[in-house]
C-alpha cells in the first residue's frame, strides 16, 4: 500500500466517468482486508467504510457490496489508516492521529481520544447486527442515546471527555470505591458548581444509569410460593395458587367493612426472585477483546513438565472432552462452575462471576433449593443442546457457543442442598456413602469416625494388624471399594424411587426413602444430559475442610472450654499447660507477615482466657500450613508433634498451584497412614467426619485440576461430622488437579461486595440485583478506559516501590525489596544466635550462592557416600557459612 492515500479522495470520477486506476485501488483495499481474517466476517464479509450513515466501518457487507457503495459514495472521511480491516502502521499523512493501546485493541483516534472509544464500546456491546440507520425498537433507541452522548463533548472545548465518557467513569468511581447514591449525587451536584453552565455532565445518579442502561443486561423477576414450594414459571406460570400448598400467589388486603374484601389493584406477589440470566452474560465476554482472547486460554495452554496448574490438565476435564468430542471440536464453548454456600448460587467461568440468582427463601428452604434452579437448568440444558450464536469480537465471525457444568463447589451444608446426600448421621461421607465404619459413641451419643481409616491403608500394612492403638482387639481386612461413578449413582436413584424437589409429592415420598439411606432426594442436576458422564460432580470446599480441622486441633491443644474435643480428660501430653499457652500466644503477638500476607493475629489473642478468637479463614490457612509445627514443636512430644506436622504439610503440599500426578498420589498414600497416626494419639471423640475428608482430595486434585479453583470460604461453625472429611482430600486432587481451582477464596470476597450493595434492608433483593447489575455495566465500560487493562489495581500499595529507581544491577537478589516497611524506623543490635539465623537465611536463599552450595554438597557426599539427604541438610546449616567465607577468601 502506498503511505500516499490522497487517491482515496481524489480521482474517483473522472470525465463524469468511474476511474479505472481508482478502481484498481479499490480491489488493492479490499484484497488486503481478506487478508486478516480477523477483520473479516463469515469469510466473505468486510466493514464497510463508505459515507453512508449505516456503514462507515459500522456494517458488515459482502466485498461486492463494498465496492458498490465505495464507487457509489466514496469513502469515510480521514480513513487514511485502515484499522478496521488490519492495518497496524500509522502512516505520516495521519498528522492529526495518534496510536494508543487500549488493553488489545489498537485504534486509531483523533483528538478527542474518548470519542473513538466510547463508540466502539457502544458498539461492541451491540453486535455486528445492530444497525445505526434503521427505526430504533425501544432496546435500541438505548444504543443510540449513547452514540449521540458520545459525540458530545461534556461541555464546550474539553478534548477529553464526552457526556458518555464521563457518565461511565463517575459509574465506575462509584461500584468500585462502594460508594452509596446519596454521595454520587452530592459529588454530582458539587461537579456541577465546578463546570460551565452549558455542560453536559449527569444531574444525579438516576441520569447516569438513565444514559448508560444500554450498558447493563437484564434480570428476570420470577414469583414464588410464599413456602417456597414452587415458582410461577414455564408450565406454571399460569397459575393462581401454588399447586403443592395451596397457597394464594398474590396478596390480597381487606379494607372497609369485616363482610366485604377488596384485592389490591396491582397484583403483589408474597415472595419473588431475581434470575440473571447467564447466556448474554457468557455471550457479553466475546463482546470485548479484553475478555475474548482469554475465553480461549485453556485450549492455548500447554502442560509443562507433567505439571497439573489447571482443570484443562486434569483427567476430569479430558474424560469429558473423550465422552463429548462434538463439545471439544469449537474451543470457544464455555465450562463453567457453580459456587453455592449459604447465601446464594454464583456461577463461574475461568475468574468470571456471573450471579445468578437471589431470594429471600433460597437458604431458608434448605432442601428445596432445587426448586430457584430450575430457570438455570433449563438454561444450562438449551446452551448444551442448541448453544446460541455468538459474535467474538477477536476473530471478528460469528459462532454457535454451547456451554456445560462442570462441577458445583460448596461448602458442607450446601453440598447436601445441591447432590441430595445427607451430611448428618453416621453416613455423613459423601464419597464413603454405605462404606463407611462409623459409629456413636456410647456415652456422649456424638458420631466418630475413629479407626475408619486403616481400610484406605495396603492390605499388608502394619496398622492393620494393630489391635492395641486403635479399636481395641479389631484387625481390619476390608478394603474401600473406590468412589461410585455418575451411572451408579444414577441407576441407585431410579431404583430407590427418590423424586425430584419439585414433583408434587417429593416430600413424603423422599422423607419415607431417607430412612433407609444417605439420599433425602433426586438432584435437579441429573436433568443435565452430560451430568452422569463427569467424573467429579460436587466439590466440598478445601478452604472449609483446612479450616475445621485447623480449630479442632488448636481447640483441643489449648482444650478451649466448650470447644474441645476431648473434654474427659484435660491433662493428657497433646494437651498444654497455662504456661505454654502464654509462651505460644506471646510469640503469635510479636509475629509480623509481609502486607497482605495474613491479618494482625495480635488482635485474635485473648491473653486472660488463653484462645485465640476471630480468626478468619485465611487466618486459619496461614496457622494450619505455616505456624502450627513452630508453635507446636517446644511444647509436644515427637510422637504428637510429627503427625501434626504431617497434617499441616500434607495442606501445604494440597493446596499447591501446580501438582504432578506422582506427587497426588504420594498424597494419596500418605494421608490415611498420617490419620491412622493421629488416631493413636487424640481419642474417638475428636474424629467426626471433617477429620476424614481429606482422605478424598488428592485423588479428587489429581482428577479435577488445582485446588484453588474449587474451594470457599467455610461457615463459622463446624461441629457435626466433620473431622472425618481430610480421608479424601487427597483422592479430589487427583481426579480434578490442584486444590486453588475448587476453593471459594475470589467468590466468597466476591459475595462480601455483593452483600454491600444492600442499601435497603426492607427490599434486599432488589438491592442486590440493581448494584450487581450498575457493577457490570461499570466493569465492561471500565474494559476501554485509556488507563489499560482494568483488572489489574491502578493504585499503588501502601507499600509498593518502584525497584529500577532504587536497585543497583550488581545487587544480590535477595536484596532487591518487594516493598518499604510501614511506620517508624527502628534499630537494634542482633544477638549471636540471631545474626548467625540471618546469615544463614541469606545464604541458603540468595540465587547466586547456590552454585557454591552444590559445590560444597558434592564434597561432602565424596568425602561421606553413606549420607542421606536429611544429614546432608543438617551438616549444610551448620558449616556452609565457615566453608563459604574460605573458599572465597582463598
Amino acid at each position: 500500500m502506498e503511505d500516499d492515500r490522497e487517491w482515496m479522495y481524489k480521482g474517483r470520477i473522472v470525465n463524469g466517468m468511474f476511474s479505472n486506476e481508482w478502481g484498481d485501488k479499490v480491489d488493492e483495499f479490499v484484497a488486503f482486508a481478506l487478508r486478516h481474517p480477523e477483520c473479516v466476517n463469515g469469510g466473505t464479509a468486510i466493514r464497510c467504510p463508505c459515507t453512508l450513515v449505516k456503514c462507515q466501518n459500522k456494517k458488515f457487507l459482502n466485498v461486492e457490496t463494498v465496492k458498490v457503495h465505495l464507487y457509489r459514495n466514496g469513502f469515510v472521511s480521514d480513513y487514511y489508516v485502515w484499522i478496521y480491516h488490519g492495518e497496524k502502521q500509522v502512516h505520516q499523512r495521519c498528522s492529526s492521529s495518534v496510536r494508543v493501546s487500549v488493553g488489545e485493541i489498537d485504534q486509531t483516534v483523533s483528538d478527542n481520544m474518548n470519542h473513538t472509544t466510547y463508540h466502539r464500546m457502544v458498539c461492541d456491546v451491540a453486535g455486528p447486527e445492530f444497525n445505526p440507520d434503521e427505526e430504533p425498537n425501544a432496546e435500541a433507541r438505548n444504543f443510540y442515546d449513547m452514540i449521540r452522548a458520545g459525540d458530545k463533548p461534556v461541555y464546550e472545548g474539553n478534548s477529553k471527555h464526552t457526556q458518555l465518557s464521563a457518565a461511565v467513569r463517575m459509574l465506575e468511581i462509584k461500584c468500585r470505591q462502594r460508594c452509596s447514591q446519596a454521595w454520587f449525587d452530592d459529588m454530582s451536584n458539587f461537579i456541577q458548581e465546578l463546570l460551565p453552565q452549558d455542560n453536559l455532565m449527569p444531574l444525579d445518579f438516576y441520569s447516569t444509569k438513565k444514559l448508560v442502561r444500554g450498558l447493563g443486561l437484564h434480570v428476570q423477576v420470577i414469583h414464588c410460593c410464599v413456602n417456597n414450594c414452587m415458582i410461577y414459571w414455564g408450565d406454571d406460570s399460569d397459575l393462581n395458587s401454588c399447586k403443592k400448598c395451596g397457597h394464594a400467589w398474590y396478596k390480597q388486603k381487606v379494607r372497609g367493612s369485616r363482610n366485604r374484601l377488596y384485592i389490591r389493584k396491582l397484583k403483589v406477589s408474597y415472595k419473588k426472585m431475581h434470575y440473571f440470566p447467564i447466556t448474554p452474560r457468557l455471550q457479553r465476554l466475546y463482546a470485548s477483546t479484553t475478555t475474548a482472547n482469554e475465553m480461549r486460554w485453556h485450549s492455548e495452554h500447554h502442560m509443562e513438565d507433567g505439571k497439573m496448574c489447571h482443570p484443562s490438565d486434569a483427567p476430569s476435564w479430558k474424560h469429558f472432552d473423550g465422552c463429548f468430542p462434538d463439545f471439544l471440536s469449537e474451543v470457544r464453548n464455555v465450562r463453567l462452575g457453580l459456587f453455592a454456600d449459604g447465601f446464594q448460587p454464583l456461577m463461574y467461568e475461568g475468574g468470571i462471576y456471573v450471579f445468578d440468582c437471589v431470594s429471600a427463601g433460597a437458604y431458608e428452604s434448605k432442601g428445596k433449593i432445587d426448586v430457584f434452579l430450575q430457570p438455570l437448568i433449563a438454561e444450562l440444558k438449551s446452551l448444551w443442546g442448541v448453544g446460541v450464536q455468538t459474535y467474538d469480537i477477536s476473530k471478528r465471525q460469528n459462532f454457535q457457543m454451547r456451554a456445560t457444568l462442570m462441577w458445583t463447589i460448596n461448602d458442607f451444608p450446601a453440598y447436601s442442598m445441591m447432590s441430595g446426600w445427607s451430611i448428618t448421621g453416621m453416613l455423613a461421607c459423601p464419597h464413603c456413602m454405605e462404606d463407611s465404619d462409623a459409629f456413636r459413641l456410647i456415652k456422649s451419643g456424638k458420631q466418630s469416625w475413629f479407626d475408619n481409616h486403616r481400610k484406605f491403608l495396603p492390605i499388608n500394612h502394619l496398622y492393620r494388624r494393630n489391635t492395641k492403638d486403635f479399636i481395641k482387639n479389631r484387625k481390619v481386612t476390608k478394603q474401600f471399594p473406590g468412589v461410585r461413578s455418575g451411572d451408579e449413582i444414577l441407576q441407585d436413584l431410579n431404583n430407590r424411587g427418590l423424586r425430584k424437589v419439585i414433583d408434587v409429592d417429593a416430600e413424603v415420598v423422599n422423607a419415607a426413602i431417607s430412612k433407609t439411606c444417605g439420599w433425602n432426594k433426586r438432584s435437579i442436576f441429573w436433568d443435565l444430559p452430560y451430568w452422569r458422564e463427569h467424573l467429579l460432580r460436587h466439590n466440598i470446599d478445601v478452604m472449609h475442610i483446612e479450616k475445621n480441622v485447623f480449630d479442632n486441633i488448636f481447640n483441643t491443644v489449648f482444650n478451649i472450654p466448650g470447644k474441645t474435643k476431648d473434654t474427659k480428660y484435660p491433662d493428657v501430653p497433646f494437651v498444654l499447660n497455662k504456661s505454654q499457652k502464654k509462651d505460644v500466644l506471646e510469640w503469635v503477638k510479636k509475629l509480623r507477615f509481609p502486607d497482605g500476607y495474613a491479618s494482625n493475629l495480635g488482635r485474635c489473642m485473648d491473653a486472660n482466657k488463653l484462645k485465640m478468637f476471630g480468626m478468619k479463614s485465611h487466618d486459619c490457612h496461614v496457622f494450619m500450613q505455616r505456624l502450627l509445627p513452630i508453635a507446636l514443636r517446644e511444647f509436644l512430644p515427637n510422637r504428637i508433634w510429627e503427625p501434626l506436622t504431617e497434617i499441616s504439610l500434607f495442606f501445604k503440599q494440597l493446596t499447591s498451584s501446580s501438582l504432578t500426578d506422582e506427587e497426588l498420589r504420594n498424597l494419596d498414600e500418605q494421608i490415611p497412614v498420617i490419620l491412622c497416626n493421629l488416631e493413636k494419639i487424640f481419642p474417638p471423640s475428636f474424629f467426626d467426619s471433617m477429620e476424614h475428608l481429606p482422605m478424598h482430595l488428592a485423588y479428587k486434585a489429581r482428577i479435577a485440576g488445582p485446588v484453588h479453583y474449587r474451594w470457599m470460604y467455610p461457615p463459622e461453625s463446624f461441629f457435626d461430622s466433620m473431622e472425618h472429611l481430610p480421608m479424601h482430600l487427597a483422592y479430589k486432587a487427583r481426579i480434578a488437579g490442584p486444590v486453588h481451582y475448587r476453593w471459594m477464596y475470589p467468590p466468597e470476597r466476591y459475595l462480601r461486595k455483593i452483600k454491600h450493595k444492600i442499601m435497603n434492608k426492607a427490599q434486599v433483593e432488589g438491592s442486590i440485583s440493581i448494584g450487581y447489575i450498575m457493577d457490570e455495566a461499570a466493569k465492561f465500560a471500565s474494559f476501554y478506559f485509556k488507563e489499560g487493562d482494568p483488572t489489574l489495581p491502578l493504585k499503588e500499595k501502601r507499600n509498593e516501590v518502584y525497584l529500577d529507581d532504587i536497585v543497583d544491577d550488581d545487587m544480590f537478589e535477595i536484596f532487591k525489596p518487594p516493598g518499604k516497611a510501614i511506620g517508624a524506623e527502628g534499630k537494634r543490635y542482633l544477638a549471636d544466635n540471631e545474626y548467625t539465623a540471618a546469615h544463614l537465611y541469606v545464604l541458603m536463599n540468595c540465587p547466586e550462592v547456590q552454585p557454591f552450595i552444590d559445590v560444597f554438597v558434592t564434597e561432602k557426599r565424596k568425602q561421606f557416600p553413606n549420607l542421606n539427604d536429611e544429614v546432608v541438610n543438617v551438616v549444610t546449616e551448620q558449616e556452609f557459612p565457615s566453608w563459604f567465607e574460605k573458599y572465597v577468601c582463598s
